[in-house]
């Protein structure tokens, strides 16, 4: 299990990408841009669980990253790892933060998304 600052520190450190909060609706909602052109590789939002499929009651954080569609396939066969939450689903996956799947190593894999 991982959490948001986590992530933001992660990122900070390895890409010197500092959140956005764009959304005066959603004030947690956080964009995670690339730095020469502002386009977005990762988004971490609050949704509701129901929204998500997955079980429980409330919201949970969850992180929607751009991802090769290869690498997309082949995680989304892993635990906690969804097709994207209002995103291009070939494009992007939905990993719900609170499963057991470590988000790091996505990063890892291609950190900037398809755009590389």
């Amino acid at each position: 299990m991982i959490n948001r600052e986590e992530i933001f520190t992660y990122v900070k450190e390895k890409f010197g990408t500092e959140p956005d909060y764009p959304w005066f609706k959603y004030p947690d909602y956080a964009v995670l841009r690339h730095n020469k052109d502002g386009k977005w590789y990762g988004v971490i939002m609050n949704v509701p669980r129901i929204k998500l499929g997955v079980s429980g009651e409330g919201r949970v954080d969850i992180i929607n990253l751009k991802c090769d569609p290869e690498i997309n396939r082949l995680l989304r066969s892993q635990q906690g790892i969804l097709p994207a939450y209002h995103m291009n689903k070939e494009h992007w996956i939905t990993i719900v933060l609170d499963s057991p799947f470590r988000v790091c190593p996505v990063f890892c894999v291609n950190p900037f998304g398809i755009k590389n």
